[in-house]
C-alpha cells in the first residue's frame, strides 16, 4: 500500500490494517499490529515529512510481518547516518511486539536513493 505522506497517514495505515486483518481472520493481532503501523509510519514521517512511503503487510510463517519503506536519503558522514538509526522513539512498539516473542528494526535500504526499511513481526 502507498502512503502519500503527511501526519494523517498513520491513521490510514491503521485503518487499512484492521481491517485486512479482521478480513483474515486474524483480529487478534489488531491491538499490536495498529500500534507497529502507528510507530513505523510516525517515525517515517518525523525523518521524512511529507514523503510517500510504501506498507507491505503480511503473514508468513505463523508470524505477521509488517515493513515500511521511506524515502530517507543516505547520508554522506557516518556520524550522521548513525543519528537516523538511534530511534530511542521506537521502544513501545519494542515493548509491544517483545511481549509476543516479536521483534523490529530497520536496515539501509538498497537502493541507489537510500531509503530505510523499518519493520516488525509478532508471532500469531
Amino acid at each position: 500500500m502507498l502512503l502519500p505522506g503527511g501526519a494523517s497517514c498513520a491513521g490510514l495505515a491503521r485503518r487499512a490494517v484492521d481491517g485486512l486483518l479482521i478480513r483474515h481472520g486474524l483480529a487478534e493481532l489488531r491491538d499490536t499490529a495498529r500500534l507497529a503501523v502507528s510507530e513505523l509510519v510516525a517515525t517515517a514521517h518525523r525523518f521524512t515529512p511529507d514523503r510517500e512511503t510504501a506498507l507491505r503487510v503480511r503473514r508468513q510463517y505463523d508470524a505477521l510481518r509488517i515493513v515500511l519503506h521511506d524515502q530517507h536519503p543516505a547520508h554522506a558522514r557516518p556520524d550522521e547516518a548513525e543519528r537516523c538509526r538511534d530511534r530511542r522513539s521506537m521502544w513501545p512498539l519494542g515493548a509491544a511486539v517483545g511481549e509476543q516473542g516479536g521483534d523490529w528494526g530497520l536496515a539501509p535500504a538498497l537502493t541507489a536513493d537510500g531509503g530505510t526499511k523499518s519493520w516488525a513481526f509478532q508471532h500469531r
